[in-house]
């Protein structure tokens, strides 16, 4: 049986169903669309801010902190508290060991002088009673390579603690080429390579600047200025 019937207009008409007008149609569809983008969105906000926290690492300053490692040129003071008579006083040598009465030589640099402390009295321990072994750091051998747009680069060795401008002037000062505002200092801490740029206009200038000290192992480096065609 049919389910529709003529109107007076002679349009055809359904029993019991009315279509949806259009247009609510059309504003479902554009609700249900924003909502889907929102959500891919927010979805890539959070890998990407979970991404960022897996892979975020926090700076480590060049001028913190580096173990107390011996280098040749260091040189050391060792008492035998019971044994006075074998107290030493020695630079570590370019081979970076040290030669000790009893004992003969012994590798010093790479090792703190705690640790070398501890390995002197295992082997004095054979030899001494009482093999009780003081080390202590008398005069630090401070070598540093300077680099760049300085007079006369190369190695330096400082027995004192030192400044980057003092290792700058060591190697005979800045060339006309150098710019002072890109000096780098790069220093190896635990067992990465770590760099810090240092603007050096304001301390020759005479303006009050905290003194930046250098480390063992320092390669300064100083760029030369760009130029402009």
């Amino acid at each position: 049986m049919d389910r529709s019937q003529i109107d007076d207009n002679g349009s055809e008409r359904g029993y019991g169903l009315v279509p949806a007008p259009a247009s609510s149609e059309k504003r479902f569809s554009f609700r249900l669309g924003r909502l889907w983008i929102f959500g891919i969105l927010a979805a890539l906000a959070v890998l990407l801010c979970a991404g960022c926290q897996g892979t975020a690492k926090n700076p480590v300053p060049v001028l913190g902190k580096t173990p107390n490692y011996l280098n040749p040129g260091d040189v050391v003071k060792i008492s035998f508290p019971a044994a006075p008579e074998l107290n030493q006083t020695q630079k570590v040598g370019t081979d970076g060991t040290l030669s000790l009465p009893l004992v003969g030589e012994v590798h010093a640099a790479g090792k703190s002088p705690g640790q070398l402390q501890s390995e002197l009295a295992t082997l004095y321990k054979p030899q001494l009673q009482d093999n009780e072994v003081l080390v202590t750091l008398e005069t630090r051998a401070l070598p540093v390579v300077v680099s760049g747009a300085v007079q006369k680069p190369g190695k330096i060795v400082f027995e004192r603690p030192a400044t980057v401008l003092e290792a700058i002037m060591e190697a005979g000062g800045f060339t006309p080429e150098a710019d002072l505002k890109k000096v780098s200092l790069i220093r190896i801490v635990k067992g990465e390579h770590y760099s810090q740029v240092f603007d050096l206009r304001p301390v020759l200038h005479g303006k009050p600047t905290p003194a930046v000290y250098v480390s063992g192992g320092d390669v300064i480096f100083v760029p030369e200025k760009a130029l402009l065609f």
